[in-house]
């Protein structure tokens, strides 16, 4: 079994849409590591708050049949993929880590794990000591030296 990160976001019918993702993926991988949940404002577009959390799960799944699941989750959740990459969405599950797999061609570790703080933040509340997939420093050391820490207010579902 290896670990793998998901990064978990939806600002259209949140609560009902984050639920049903978790309910979900707990039903397909069994116990999850679940972070915080946070509201957001959105980034790249205007557009309303995101409640967002990582949820971790246990799979022996390889990376793109697990991307390929994820997908289906959030398309059974009405999720619409259009030219533009920012914007409102239902569902967005994305795959952040497997385990300590370090591939470009995949995008694993996937890089918004260093750019975003609705990313990094929960990640790294829920596994602080764990190492960035290639380097040394853990995601609380990440956390810590992140620059411009947003406003995230926790949300309780």
């Amino acid at each position: 079994m290896t670990r793998a990160w998901i990064s978990a976001g939806s600002n259209v019918d949140r609560e009902r849409n984050i639920r049903q993702a978790i309910h979900r993926l707990a039903r397909e991988f069994g116990e999850l590591v679940l972070s915080p949940v946070y509201r957001t404002r959105a980034e790249g577009f205007e557009g309303d708050d995101f409640l967002n959390l990582i949820i971790g799960i246990d799979t022996e799944l390889p990376p793109e049949a697990l991307r390929q699941r994820l997908r289906a989750i959030e398309d059974s959740q009405g999720r619409v993929r259009g030219e533009n990459r920012f914007a409102s969405r239902t569902l967005d599950l994305d795959l952040l880590t497997w385990g300590d797999l370090v591939d470009g061609n995949q995008g694993i570790p996937r890089d918004e794990i260093l750019r975003y703080a609705f990313v990094l933040r929960p990640l790294a509340e829920v596994a602080p000591d764990e190492r960035y997939p290639g380097r040394e420093e853990t995601y609380a050391g990440l956390w810590k030296a992140f620059p411009d820490k947003p406003e995230m207010m926790p949300v309780v579902l």
